[in-house]
Parts: C-alpha cells; sequence; structure tokens
C-alpha cells in the first residue's frame, strides 16, 4: 500500500468546486450603495464661563454729581500729589479749562468734554484729558449707577494744577 498516494477527485468535481468558490467571493462583492451614516449626534452647547464679577474697590456714596465731584477730585489729588500745586495760586494763570467727565457703574471714564476749553494751550488740554483718563478707575458711583460731573481745572505755567473742587484759592 503506498501511503504517499492520495485519491484523486474526478475533474468535473474539482471544476464544479472553483466554480463554487468563485461564486461565493463574487456574491460578496455587492454593486449596491451602503445605507448613508447616520447625522452625528447633535453636541451639547458650549457652557461659556462668564469672568467673574469683581466688586470695585473704590466706591462713591455721593448722590449727586455734585458731592461726587469731590470725591473725584480727591481721586485725582491722590493719583497726581506731585503734581498738585501747594499753597495760594498767583492771580494770572496760565490756562483755566472746565471740563465735564462721564464715569460708569465701575469707575471707568466713559467720555470727556470741554465746556471750556483753554484754546490758546492745546498741550494743557492734551494732558488734562491725559491725566483724567490715567486716574482711572474711579471710586464707583454705587448710588447712581453712573455719573457725569463737572470740574474747573486751574493750570499754573509750571505744569501743576489745582481743581476748583479743592482749591486753596487765589491771591
Amino acid at each position: 500500500m503506498n501511503l504517499l498516494k492520495q485519491p484523486r477527485l474526478p475533474l468535473s468535481t474539482l471544476g464544479l468546486a472553483l466554480a463554487s468558490a468563485v461564486a461565493a467571493f463574487l456574491a460578496g462583492c455587492t454593486s449596491t450603495a451602503l445605507p448613508p451614516a447616520p447625522p452625528p449626534a447633535p453636541q451639547p452647547p458650549a457652557i461659556v464661563i462668564a469672568p467673574p464679577v469683581v466688586a470695585p474697590s473704590l466706591v462713591s456714596q455721593a448722590g449727586n454729581p455734585r458731592d461726587y465731584r469731590r470725591d473725584a477730585a480727591s481721586h485725582l489729588y491722590g493719583k497726581n500729589a506731585d503734581r498738585i500745586y501747594r499753597g495760594k495760586m498767583p492771580p494770572l494763570l496760565y490756562a483755566i479749562g472746565v471740563l465735564q467727565v462721564e464715569v460708569d457703574n465701575r469707575g471707568r471714564v466713559t467720555g470727556t468734554s470741554w465746556m471750556r476749553a483753554p484754546k490758546h494751550a492745546p498741550e494743557v488740554m492734551a494732558e488734562i484729558e491725559h491725566t483724567v483718563r490715567a486716574a482711572a478707575p474711579y471710586p464707583a458711583p454705587v448710588r447712581m449707577g453712573r455719573v457725569t460731573y463737572t470740574d474747573t481745572w486751574l493750570w499754573h505755567k509750571s505744569g501743576t494744577f489745582q481743581l476748583d473742587t479743592l482749591t486753596e484759592g487765589q491771591y
């Protein structure tokens, strides 16, 4: 008996097996379109965390613009101590200007407007506006919400000044 010899299948059986394998392979290939993928699930809305509201560090309890003017003038003097003219001012000043300042509920300057501008000294106008804005934030006008106050700037030729609200007067 020959152990190496294997039984042979008839040729027609081999052909039939091959044809079945090809048919099975081709059956796996399809030309029909696959159904569309389902739409992505809606994303939950992004959570936006607002920055914390910080209470103003400076607060004014003034109930009207005239009272607030004193708080604002004191604030300006504190921020510009080295620029305040000490004592009574001389009779002839280099410039006098009247400025309105708008302050919001947080003490930020939202606007300025001249009621009487020292137009002969545009550098003084620019310096006063810069000084007002640089001193922000002002005391928050908590009782009024926001305020527009007016003050008169008395400007010495040395570049020092006084505000009419806190002036020491003139000779």
